[in-house]
């Protein structure tokens, strides 16, 4: 039959044609609903509180296809949510023996949460994978440059050295944050049932003797956890996904701010593998990967925003806190599966400019040691007198247009000392490298 309109992306060049898209699409949901309502009458039939034929009728019915979503859409209007009309329509393809037992004893909030889950579920399957490959083409990098200086950025002015496997060492260390948070949540995504008011009570009057078993035997039909008590206006699930979902596209932000700086034209010290083109400007290879995910990281914590707004959720059953939930959910799942996807192409392109890094130490005409120099000079010199010389030098460094190695040179009391390797920046990076195995080390 036919589907909704839903969404292509056309304005969404940074989820659209991922995983994420088809997994959180209009027909993906459908399904997610469907296997629901099936795993509902299966869970019933397993415990003896429905027939066999039953549960196989209903998940024989349960096909996507032969429901028409732009329909049940327009039809949610009148009781505010899908759920109620698919019932409808699924109790008439079960047929007058079976259909009875379709949606029997559960409310729409037991299904539609349990479909959102479902939906969460099976988008975070496809979104570690990208996260995975990202991980892996960011430990290539951080091995590879372990000890490749780069100038170190505060304030957006040049630092200290750092090396360029140590930043991306930092990159990783996020992603597998981001991984670690999304694979506990996917974990412990639960199942909803709870009836009316979540008190399971009508699945005494239909029979059950200890209605607290069915959430559990409905859980594991699901392959989702069972819930500890029904969660209705408890959205601990929902606030979870917000958080570790909001952390990933920002991890990856993180990531793409990053990258956005370092190849600027003026600095040029990594490019895209694959940049993207301009419709004026045929020169132009833009970083069109890290423009998508810093997209998606500025959105994202709004978004959140919304679905932490929803834990405050009034009575056993809310008006608006529950359905304002649903498309901020969606579009979550959506922009970080996409910068996921992103990150992973980013990643594994990425090419690394050592000589523009190595040229853009010296743009301070050595000052970016300074620091290294004001500890070793003090015991040569004195405190005050190494500070007022290397205060005197460094505005000589700009007005004369020399290096400050060549400045120290001509003061005598420094004769004795190796200035060479002293003002060498690539000496001056610290423990990086030592900090880079030791991230490299996590797995």
């Amino acid at each position: 039959m036919t589907s909704a309109a839903d969404t292509g992306g056309l304005l969404a060049p940074g989820w659209a044609g991922s995983p994420a898209a088809d997994a959180t699409d209009d027909r993906a949901w459908l399904r997610a609903l469907l296997d629901a309502e099936a795993a509902l009458t299966r869970a019933q039939a397993g415990l003896g509180l429905a027939p066999a034929e039953a549960a196989a009728a209903v998940s024989d019915a349960a096909d996507p296809d032969r429901f028409d979503v732009r329909s049940l859409a327009e039809r949610a209007r009148g009781g505010g949510n899908p759920v109620i009309p698919l019932v409808a329509d699924l109790t008439r393809a079960v047929g007058e023996e079976y259909g009875p037992y379709v949606h029997r004893g559960a409310t729409s909030q037991d299904i539609l949460d349990s479909a959102t889950v479902l939906v969460a579920a099976r988008t975070l399957d496809l979104l570690l994978p990208d996260l995975a490959r990202t991980e892996r083409a960011l430990a290539r990098l951080a091995a590879e440059h372990r000890d490749t200086a780069m100038p170190g950025r505060t304030l957006t002015q040049h630092a200290v050295p750092t090396t360029f496997g140590l930043k991306a060492a930092g990159w990783r260390t996020l992603v597998l944050d981001a991984r670690d948070r999304i694979t506990a949540v996917r974990e412990a995504l639960p199942a909803q049932l709870g009836g009316a008011a979540g008190t399971l009570a009508a699945f005494v009057a239909y029979g059950a003797t200890d209605p607290t078993e069915l959430p559990a035997a409905y859980a594991r039909e699901l392959g989702l956890r069972a819930p500890l008590l029904p969660w209705h206006t408890l959205r601990t699930p929902v606030a979870d996904l917000a958080g570790c979902l909001a952390l990933t596209a920002g991890a990856l932000g993180k990531i793409a701010a990053d990258v956005l700086v370092l190849s600027r034209t003026e600095t040029a010290e990594v490019a895209e593998g694959s940049g993207g083109g301009s419709s004026a400007m045929p020169h132009k290879a833009n970083p069109v990967r890290s423009t998508l995910i810093a997209a998606a990281a500025r959105r994202a914590p709004q978004l959140a925003a919304t679905l932490y707004g929803s834990l405050a959720a009034e009575d056993e059953r809310p008006a608006g806190a529950w359905h304002a939930e649903w498309e901020p959910l969606r579009d979550l799942l959506r922009l970080t599966g996409g910068a996921a996807r992103d990150a992973a192409e980013l990643a594994e392109g990425l090419r690394v400019r050592p000589d523009a890094m190595r040229a853009h130490l010296g743009l301070t005409h050595g000052l970016i040691v300074s620091e290294r120099l004001s500890a070793e000079l003090a015991p040569v010199l004195g405190r005050a007198r190494a500070k007022a010389l290397l205060t005197e030098l460094a505005g000589r460094t700009y007005a004369e247009d020399r290096d400050l190695g060549e400045l120290l040179s001509q003061v005598p009391e420094l004769a004795g000392l190796d200035l060479g390797s002293l003002t060498d920046p690539a000496r001056y990076t610290g423990s990086a490298g030592a900090l880079t195995d030791r991230a490299l080390e996590r797995r």
